[in-house]
């Protein structure tokens, strides 16, 4: 009979490591690298492009990180935990207990950023290329 052992994912442990009751886990440290790679790219492409300055870009990082976040969590409970909110709504701020979505994270980010266009006046085209090559990194990590 064939081996499914191909099949197996690596048992690689979400934790880092431990600082007393503070768990430092891989997932965190990607979202952290992303948001590095998108402040460090960010800020370059304001020195080349004339239409955005690095205020106006550190106030739309803001907005996306906000929407990343939320989004991630609003989007894995409803997703993935329905039955959890339903019978306590009080679950979808249990971060402690750790879940996230990336396709709820996607919706965050792209709420965030119709919401900063519309307040800064500007099309959600205009802010959706500005934003496009801070994404391949993030989605790497």
């Amino acid at each position: 009979m064939p081996s499914n052992d191909y099949w197996q994912f690596p048992a690689i442990d979400p934790v880092i490591f431990s600082i007393g009751f503070v768990d430092i886990r891989w997932y965190g440290l990607a979202y952290l690298a992303a948001f590095a790679f998108a402040y460090f790219w960010g800020m370059r492409q304001t020195e080349k492009d004339p239409n955005w300055s690095k205020e106006q870009f550190s106030d739309l990082l803001f907005w996306g990180f906000i929407g990343v976040i939320v989004g991630g969590r609003v989007g894995y409970t409803f997703f993935y935990q329905f039955e959890h909110f339903v019978s306590n709504p009080l679950y979808l701020f249990y971060i402690h207990e750790g879940g996230m979505s990336f396709h709820g994270g996607l919706l965050g980010v792209i709420a965030a950023m119709y919401l900063y266009a519309r307040k800064k006046q500007r099309s959600f085209l205009q802010v959706g290329d500005f934003v496009a090559p801070l994404v391949p990194m993030g989605l790497f990590f």
